[in-house]
């Protein structure tokens, strides 16, 4: 199949919903000599009923078969109008565009078998129909990216460890990735690494817990820390923080991936009863929830990455790099230890845009009918060819 370059969208929304990112790649060859440049990118808010509806769903409350099938097909709308404006707002036909790569939204997610019906079972669902994007859009969509490692055994996550692994893989230089989304993950990149040798997991909650919290104390006023003002108020609560430290998914063993089925609502209402419990006030809270993000990246990277790895670069990406606590501990921290902390802009792929930048590469490996999970970040038997196709329509 030609390998000339071809303009790509990568579509992603996150664990937090916050909306859709949507990012304008130019991609030709093939690994190991793959080009990927990001060229635009740009963001859009979800109807805020919407949203309400979607975090509804994801936390696990009920909903019938027809309303879960119309949401699937609304939010194929949705994401459909995100591409058209993001063509319009980088004055790009979508007749130039070749390709859509779209994420959609993660509603469920069971990377660990669990026993259904007798049988251990594991399964993911995203939903925001690509064959409605593809009808939209005229540009044929791929989408539904990690059943298939999860039918091969994986976790179905991380899976932007594959793009990572091809943006970031130096000769000399040992790199960590690392995303604050809604869920924190990092990838683990050793110098001269074979993608074998790539290590990629979910550390633990990142945005979606001080978020969600913010969105508490303010009844919905604000959506998140600004700055980290809130945060930088709060005091340290030695016992509440002492409880933390005992969460046992910070000291599981990769391969994990985690969300919102286990730092969810439920773990929220966790916070706020050890709140009430050692008398927190809410910027208390959120300092908290903000030193949490912190420590479970660095237990991750010293548990499982240092021992067995020789680290020079941390590259942050995703909403929480531009939380100035959290960066400015991190850096602080590693500095220390000889590893210099960066953001993913440095090397020309700004923090928001790096995961809807790594749908786009998936994608496009999908449509040229090769594998791009990486099975030492997953935990799959095997290398998938990830994703399902959607054509756009005869022209």
């Amino acid at each position: 199949m030609a390998t000339k370059p071809m303009l790509v969208l990568g579509l992603m929304s996150g664990t937090s919903a916050d909306g859709i990112d949507v990012a304008l790649a130019r991609i030709s060859g093939a690994p190991p000599h793959l080009r990927a440049k990001l060229l635009e990118h740009t963001s859009s808010r979800f109807p805020a009923a919407l949203r309400k509806e979607i975090l509804r769903v994801a936390e696990q409350h009920s909903i019938t078969a027809g309303e879960l099938s119309q949401l699937n097909f609304r939010l194929g709308e949705v994401f459909a109008e995100a591409a058209l404006a993001a063509c319009r707002i980088f004055r790009v036909s979508p007749k130039r565009i070749a390709l859509v790569g779209s994420h959609g939204q993660t509603v469920f997610h069971q990377g660990k078998p669990a026993r259904y019906f007798g049988q251990r079972t594991a399964s993911t669902l995203q939903i925001g129909e690509p064959s409605v994007i593809a009808a939209r859009t005229g540009i044929t969509t791929v989408g539904d990216f990690r059943p298939a490692d999860v039918a091969l055994g994986g976790q179905g996550a991380p899976l932007v460890p594959y793009a990572d692994y091809l943006l970031y893989r130096h000769e000399k230089l040992g790199r960590i990735s690392l995303n604050l989304g809604g869920i924190a993950n990092i990838t683990v990149i050793p110098a001269s690494a074979k993608p074998e040798q790539t290590l990629a997991f979910d550390t633990g909650p990142a945005n979606m817990l001080i978020d969600a919290l913010v969105a508490h104390f303010t009844h919905d006023r604000q959506r998140y820390d600004k700055n980290a003002q809130r945060a930088m108020k709060g005091r340290d609560i030695a016992p509440l923080f002492s409880v933390l430290l005992k969460e046992p998914y910070l000291y599981e063993p990769p391969p994990k991936s985690t969300g919102r089925e286990y730092f969810g609502n439920d773990y929220v209402d966790k916070f706020l009863q050890l709140g009430r419990k050692y008398q927190a006030k809410p910027n208390d809270l959120i300092h908290a929830a903000t030193w949490f993000t912190l420590v479970s990246v660095r237990l991750a990277i010293e548990l499982f990455v240092l021992p067995k790895t020789k680290v020079q670069q941390l590259i942050v990406s995703g909403g929480g790099a531009n939380n100035p606590l959290i960066y400015s501990i991190l850096s602080e921290f590693y500095r220390h230890n000889g590893i210099a902390v960066m953001k993913s802009s440095h090397f020309g792929i700004p923090v928001d845009a790096k995961e809807a930048f790594a749908f786009a590469i998936l994608a496009y490996e999908t449509l040229h009918g090769r594998p791009a999970n990486l099975p030492s970040a997953t935990g799959a038997h095997g290398p998938a060819i990830l994703g399902k196709i959607s054509y756009a329509p005869p022209r």
